[in-house]
């Protein structure tokens, strides 16, 4: 990060501090100090940080951000709340950047978004991105103080559970471009209802200015209904109304999708290098934004071209002439529909949909679950195997309409069904939520498989 001074620091929180000095480095890990650090104690619902100020200050950290009177120590700025000052902090910060910052928010695939949208910008900018999965309250400014002099442009995720998150977290950025992918049902369970999740989506026009643009899928049922005369809004899909942007010419492969990109008179070939319908939309998305820096759409087809994956969404992979798609990294009731019918774009001879738990769907998960199982049928699955108490609903749906479908307790024992099972054609996709580790059937069956 740039250097700022100890005085500007304190004005971002509200605080005062007669320190003198710089610092180049802000950290909320008591484990990574060094004498360039700002410290910012934060406290969590199983740990509070305030406990290690003394280690930090031992340390030789230059200043520390506390809310609790732990010593008059003079490298102490005392505020209210350390988690509210890290945000001011990483306001201030990114307020010295005059350059495009595109933030971008959805239900589901925000993380393929971010990396195709910044596939795009990165064609003409030195551009700087959130790393992983750092979309939250503590990710964002992390990914802000990790701007540096030479960065034009920011693509920043924004990820959220509750509402006034996505508020908070665009006051902070400032976006000069949103971007919402879609609405689904994430999080249903603490937003009560589809529309709520709108309400919290379009939260991220909270640190707007007037006028700024907010690019979103027009095929979406709910973004479809969003108007706003205060922004520019420009919608992107294939069968929508209204559509600044749109694909046709649709077709795909096990190498991905090959479209033709239109807007207004400007027509573009865009190739997709990854499998899906939901990738032409976040190809679409990411075009928009390349329009809005300038880009002919030549230009940003190039961007979308250069695009790959990152972790483990939607990697693809041969093995013996099986086809797996490894997409273990998270699972909602939309990421699961849009796997299969990747899946189902990809199926030569059978296919093997090996499914755990989409977990924090509360009262709403039977449901969900269970509709996943209708989706497995529809795209035509020959086996559903699950891991799971909730997603034993799956297969007891994809079961009850005649698929053959089998609920397991024990991930070896999936991998030995498969060993025994799948054969040269089929494809096997592998989806669950982070915290059913479903990485851990297909390096077993890897193994099997020499």
């Amino acid at each position: 990060m740039k250097k700022l001074t100890l005085k500007d620091v304190a004005e971002f929180c509200g605080s005062t501090t007669n320190l003198q000095g710089e610092i180049s480095k802000i950290s909320t890990d008591s484990r990574d100090i060094d004498e360039n650090t700002l410290f910012v104690a934060l406290i969590g619902e199983r740990f509070d940080a305030h406990d290690f100020v003394g280690d930090v200050l031992q340390k030789g950290a230059k200043a520390v951000v506390c809310s609790k009177n732990v010593g008059d120590d003079e490298r102490i700025i005392y505020v209210e709340d350390t988690g509210k000052a890290l945000l001011d902090i990483a306001h201030g910060y990114r307020k010295t950047f005059d350059i495009p910052f595109i933030g971008l928010t959805g239900s589901v695939g925000k993380t393929t978004s971010k990396g195709m949208i910044y596939s795009v910008v990165k064609k003409g900018f030195d551009a700087h991105k959130t790393a992983g999965n750092l979309n939250n309250e503590i990710g964002v400014p992390k990914t802000l103080f990790a701007l540096e002099e030479h960065h034009e442009a920011a693509v920043i995720e924004m990820g959220m559970n509750h509402f006034d998150e996505i508020s908070r977290l665009s006051l902070t950025v400032e976006p000069t471009i949103a971007v919402i992918t879609n609405v689904g049902t994430a999080h249903i369970e603490n937003l009560g209802s589809r529309e709520g999740i709108l309400k919290a989506k379009l939260e991220i026009l909270h640190g707007m200015k007037k006028g700024s643009t907010l690019i979103i899928n027009g095929d979406n049922d709910m973004l479809a209904t969003v108007e706003n005369e205060d922004f520019n809004i420009l919608r992107f899909g294939i069968e929508g109304e209204k559509l600044y942007m749109r694909a046709e010419d649709i077709e795909t492969d096990e190498k991905g999708s090959t479209f033709t990109a239109i807007c207004g008179d400007e027509r573009a070939t865009v190739f997709v290098p990854s499998v899906g319908i939901h990738n032409v939309y976040n190809a679409l998305c990411a075009m928009c934004v390349g329009k809005q820096l300038g880009f002919s759409l030549e230009k940003s087809a190039q961007g979308v071209a250069d695009f790959e994956p990152e972790g483990m969404r939607q990697k693809i992979t041969e093995i013996k002439g099986v086809t797996f798609i490894e997409d273990c990294y998270n699972a909602n009731p939309d990421s699961m529909k849009a796997s299969l019918e990747a899946m189902k774009t990809l199926k030569k001879k059978r296919s093997f949909a090996v499914l755990g738990d989409m977990l924090e769907l509360g009262d709403f998960s039977e449901k969900a679950h269970r509709t996943v199982g209708e989706n497995a049928v529809e795209t035509g699955c020959d086996f559903v195997l699950t891991y799971g108490e909730a997603a034993k609903n799956i297969s007891d749906e994809a079961k009850s309409k005649g698929v053959c479908a089998e609920s397991f307790d024990d991930k070896e024992k999936i991998a030995e069904f498969l060993y025994e099972n799948i054969s040269e054609g089929d494809v096997v996709l592998f989806k669950g939520s982070r915290g059913m580790k479903m990485e851990d059937i297909f390096n077993s069956l890897y193994k099997k498989m020499g």
